[in-house]
């Protein structure tokens, strides 16, 4: 799994341990995604506010407005698939969570903040990985079933709720 560098800010809800729970949704991710499971990667983590996001939104993507998650890929896909376990570290990514989004999002779904970064840190390393949900229809499924089994893993329901199989 990628080793994480996590970064908090300090109103994320001090009640929860991110770091521990970031680590276990990476292997989750990990397990399935076998790309993810290279011993040579690691990912920047921000648990950050929405203003933080919004910035980086406005910055790197031309949106001015906070998202739930952010990923920042730094290697193709091509060359994750082609990277071998031996050698020196390689940067996947980094990766952006907006709180106020996040919680707002978990509060409209009925689950808890917990789950709902859960998902979005699993989401975000399948769009380290070279995923992406926006391409196809085909695309979108793949990507969801990936993010169901992993979520699965960690006891964490089927976020769409809408799939026959996991």
């Amino acid at each position: 799994m990628p080793s994480l560098d996590i970064e908090l800010d300090p109103a994320w809800p001090a009640t929860t341990d991110w770091a521990a729970l970031a680590d276990r949704t990476a292997l989750a991710a990990a397990s399935v995604t076998p790309e993810l499971a290279n011993p040579r990667l690691s990912a920047s983590l921000l648990f950050a506010s929405d203003a933080d996001v919004h910035a980086l939104n406005r910055e790197w993507r031309g949106k001015d407005k906070p998202t739930n998650v952010l990923s920042f890929p730094m290697l193709a896909r091509d060359e994750l698939l082609a990277l071998p376990p031996e050698g020196p570290p390689e940067l996947l990514g980094d990766l952006a969570l907006a709180l106020e989004t996040c919680q707002r999002e978990a509060a409209e779904k009925g689950i808890s903040l917990e789950h709902h970064a859960a998902h979005l840190i699993i989401h975000g390393l399948l769009h380290l990985a070279g995923y992406d949900h926006e391409t196809s229809t085909e695309d979108a499924r793949a990507m969801e079933l990936l993010e169901i089994k992993a979520l699965a893993q960690l006891g964490i329901a089927d976020p769409y709720d809408d799939h026959d199989e996991a």
